[in-house]
């Protein structure tokens, strides 16, 4: 197969939503349709022994929740899928925002009782500022929803784009019977399974009196009323609509119990875009060019507890990554090779020998490289739109074992390395300050430092509302500003100049003063 088949038949997407919603779940379901996965996995369960594929740091196993993005590839009828897996508590945001950066697609998980929820509404502005294609699934039908007609208002009025309902629930709860997929013009009978893949039953015609023969009288005459409802309300899906951002194709089903989802997967790799163009500083960068380019979109340290391996996630943009070829680190301005370039599921590893726009590949790291890292085939690119956020939340972080200095530091290193959290160091004291975007972000780091570098900390309050980046338009403004405000003065990983503000007043007291300054609030500047 040459290059251009090779980018057509791959999908890479990102699954997002609010928490508890279902995503994880979903993410084993596809897997399992895959035949990635023999036994699906669940997040909470005491009857499923196996947790989830793509929750495999211990911390996600016992809180039952996603705290970093797995990558899991896998074929389907011919096409190569890639997935991730994003976290969906708000508290992990940042890491979910530069994932989206590798997507080319979206699936938004939305559960049918509690409707659009916080996070799924952020996630959303996302991905409208990338115009990013995006299906909805409405999950959880097996248990009491709301009226699907409500919950496609709901998705209309709140992620502000127009929706296509592409399959229909009949019931919901005791009375869920199944889905009818508009799309397929077949009925799909629900059978409480998590294991198993159901068949549809063909139905061209919703007034056939089959429909009463599957679903009984009442149930089907419901049925035909909301089907002819749906395609005076909706138009038909609109290809070109929904790879712009601005129509969603909506499918219901139950992802525990494995049902509505194939109808989903099978639209997914009919519509969903193949690779697409990715902006850099210097140009547009097109798959189909035989040149390669990718960039550094997530490290994650200790994937192997055993032997303290960092690797950085690349996303394939252009031409064919090829095992032992030497390549451009475009920051570091050196060639490098890679000997053991890797594809995933989740944290199960296997060498590669070849990588083509759209797949994720994972490289060793032994320290070089940072989120954003540009890797080429000699050209200088610098790849957009992979920001670090100003933080929320700060705390100093201090040795609780003296005898542990040493694994205390490589392992405040290396976390922040992976952009979750984010290093400070005062210039006034040379304390080290952590931010994060959430709370919770502070017990992973306290629990992934002591269980994966044995270094105990603690952690103290420091009082602050924000950090800015500063960028200087004079220097002798930012010489004076460094003077006066020395006490809130820090540098970041990378070095730059950030200024701590205790208080919004403060902010727009120094933004006020020192005109000669730029205050921002990510690091992409």
């Amino acid at each position: 197969m040459g290059l251009k088949e090779e980018i057509e038949r791959r999908r890479t997407f990102g699954i997002v939503s609010h928490p508890d919603a279902g995503k994880t779940t979903l993410t084993e379901k596809l897997l399992l349709f895959g035949g990635a996965i023999h036994v699906a996995g669940a997040v909470k369960s005491n009857k499923i022994r196996k947790t989830a594929t793509s929750d495999f740091m211990e911390i996600e196993r016992q809180r039952g929740i996603s705290v970093a993005t797995s990558v899991m590839g896998f074929e389907y009828k011919g096409i190569k899928i890639n997935i991730l897996d994003t976290p969906g508590h708000q508290d992990f945001a940042e890491d979910t925002f530069r994932v989206l950066t590798a997507c080319d697609s979206v699936i938004i998980v939305i559960d049918a009782a509690k409707g659009v929820e916080a996070q799924t509404r952020v996630l959303m502005q996302v991905c409208r500022l990338r115009e990013t294609p995006i299906i909805v699934f409405v999950n959880k039908l097996d248990r009491p929803a709301g009226d699907p007609f409500d919950i496609l208002d709901d998705i209309e009025k709140e992620l502000q784009i127009k929706v296509t309902p592409l399959s229909w629930p009949v019931g919901s709860g005791e009375l869920f019977k199944g889905v009818y997929n508009i799309r397929e013009q077949n009925l799909c009978l629900y059978s409480p399974s998590i294991q198993t893949i159901q068949e549809g039953v063909e139905i061209r015609d919703v007034n056939s009196p089959d429909l009463d023969k599957y679903l009984g009288e009442r149930a089907a005459k419901q049925l035909r009323e909301d089907i002819e409802m749906t395609r005076g309300i909706y138009p038909p899906l609109d290809h070109q609509q929904y790879l712009s951002g601005s129509v969603a194709p909506v499918f219901f089903g139950s992802a525990l119990n494995n049902f509505g989802i194939r109808e989903m997967l099978d639209c997914f790799i009919d519509i969903a875009p193949s690779p697409l163009p990715r902006k850099t500083g210097e140009r547009v960068v097109y798959p189909g060019e035989e040149k390669f380019t990718g960039f550094v979109f997530k490290i994650h340290a200790n994937m192997d507890p055993n032997h303290r391996d960092r690797v950085a996630f690349v996303k394939v943009c252009s031409g064919i990554f090829a095992r032992n070829t030497p390549y451009l680190h475009v920051r570091q301005g050196k060639m490098m090779k890679f000997s053991t370039p890797t594809a995933f599921m989740a944290s199960k590893k296997s060498i590669i020998d070849e990588a083509y726009p759209g797949d994720i590949v994972g490289l060793h790291d032994t320290g070089n490289f940072k989120i954003g890292d540009a890797i080429t085939g000699g050209e200088k690119l610098h790849f957009k739109g992979i920001p670090s956020f100003s933080p929320e939340l700060f705390k100093y972080i201090e040795n609780a074992d003296p005898m542990k200095a040493k694994q205390l530091a490589k392992g405040i290193d290396q976390l922040m390395d992976e952009g979750v959290a984010q290093l400070f160091v005062n210039r006034f004291n040379n304390r080290k300050i952590i931010g994060t975007v959430g709370a919770l972000q502070f017990e992973v780091i306290e629990y992934r430092l002591l269980h994966e570098y044995g270094a105990s900390c603690r952690w103290e309050s420091v009082n602050l509302y924000k950090a800015c980046w500063i960028e200087a338009l004079d220097e002798r403004a930012l010489s004076d500003f460094k003077l006066h405000k020395a006490q809130y003065m820090a540098t970041d990983k990378q070095g730059r100049d950030v200024f701590l503000a205790e208080s919004e007043y403060m902010l727009r007291m120094a933004r006020d003063n020192y005109k000669g300054l730029l205050f921002h609030f990510t690091s992409e500047f």
